[in-house]
This record gives structure tokens, C-alpha cells and sequence, in this order.
């Protein structure tokens, strides 16, 4: 479910009325992007907050409500107070359901149960915990599954490699980036060690064996 704002178009602009909406509790932004001239808007600081909380508000499609009429869009930036952290400014993407747009989907990871590596004592070190994709602004997924569940310790699982939900592909083309990779653990090293070492103190017993014989 996308967020839903109201929003009031701003007639003055510049620094000075951008600096006393503030003052009365609004947060300044814009909307850009289809056909249509850039507008300057307001929106309540607490319904701001309000979504930012929500995790569905950063790059993700919203409705700008206004005078009756909606307006969806992606949030394309937020603008942070450097000291009080307070959102000052906003930005917003004009789409419809249908615009291709690029966004950073959540990768959820999957099958670290099964996995011989993470079985082993090995440790998933995630190398992205966001995946770049691009899709339909009006099916932007909650999240991907990448699938672990075959790794062992040492293998990487590729972008190439991840199921992407229908409609939706990478976003970044002209490599195949690495997602996770699973890598030796000190569990998994002392593990590893205490074998090294009982091997060899099978075959050393085995060699005075046979010279005793």
C-alpha cells in the first residue's frame, strides 16, 4: 500500500518562504518529471515524518493529494537538517503505474538452513543488501529472495543468479555484480583444523604400524 500525503501547492518560492514554511510546520518540496511544469509544495511535517517511519516513502511510489485531484509519484530525494536531522526539503517524481523507473529493492536471503557452507560453520557476508532493479513504478517489489541455499563455503551468488519477480530486471547491466558470498568462519577454520589434524594422526599411526610389522 503506497503512502498518501496531502499536499498545498506553494504560490511563493525562494529561501525566505521555504524558511517560514518550515517555521509554521511544512516541509518544502517539489514536484517534476512527465509532461508537466515543475510545481513547489508544502507538506505537514509530522505526515512527512509520518511516512519516512512507515519504510514505504523513499524511492518507493506515493500519492500526492491535492484540491481533490491525486498525482502519483516516486520520492525521489529528502533533504535531512545536518544537525537536528529534521526533513527540509523533499522531491518528488511524477509516474503512473506503467513508468519505468529504478529503484533499490531490500534482498531478503533464503535457504541459510540447508546450506552445506553455513552448515559447515561458514558466515553469509552480504555484499548488497539492496538490489538495483528496474521495473513498473506501480509494481515495485517489497523485496528479493536471494536463495543460499546450494553455497558452500567460498561460492558468491551472482545478480545473474537471483530469480527476479515478473516484469522486473536489473538494474545494473553492464556487470554481474556479486550479492553474498559465504566465507570461513573461526567455527568453521577450527573445524577444519581438527580433521586436518586427526587425518594425520591416523596415517602417522598407520606408518608405525606397518614399521612395527
Amino acid at each position: 500500500m503506497s503512502v498518501i500525503l496531502d499536499v498545498v501547492v506553494r504560490e511563493k518560492t525562494g529561501t525566505g518562504n521555504a524558511r517560514e514554511a518550515r517555521r509554521n510546520g511544512v516541509v518544502p518540496g517539489v514536484i517534476y518529471g512527465g509532461d508537466k511544469e515543475a510545481i513547489s509544495v508544502g507538506i505537514k511535517y509530522n505526515e512527512v515524518i509520518k511516512a519516512i517511519n512507515s519504510g514505504q516513502f523513499l524511492s518507493n511510489m506515493v500519492e500526492l493529494k491535492s484540491d481533490g485531484k491525486v498525482q502519483k509519484a516516486i520520492t525521489k530525494d529528502v533533504q535531512f537538517h545536518p544537525v537536528t536531522d529534521m526533513p527540509v526539503h523533499v522531491d518528488f517524481y511524477r509516474v503512473t503505474d506503467k513508468t519505468m523507473i529504478d529503484v533499490d529493492v531490500p534482498a531478503v536471503f533464503v535457504g541459510e538452513d540447508v546450506s552445506p557452507g553455513m552448515k559447515r560453520g561458514g558466515a553469509l557476508n552480504v555484499v548488497r543488501y539492496n538490489i538495483e532493479v528496474k521495473c513498473p513504478a506501480g509494481s515495485i517489489p517489497d523485496s528479493i529472495e536471494v536463495d543460499i541455499s546450494g553455497l558452500e563455503i567460498g561460492d558468491a551468488i551472482h545478480l545473474s543468479e537471483v530469480k527476479l519477480p515478473e516484469n522486473v530486471t536489473p538494474g545494473i547491466t553492464d556487470r554481474d555484480v556479486t550479492i553474498a558470498t559465504i566465507v570461513a568462519s573461526r567455527t568453521s577454520k577450527t573445524e577444519d583444523e581438527d580433521a586436518e589434524a586427526e587425518g594425520e594422526a591416523t596415517e602417522g599411526e598407520a606408518d608405525a604400524a606397518e614399521a612395527e610389522g
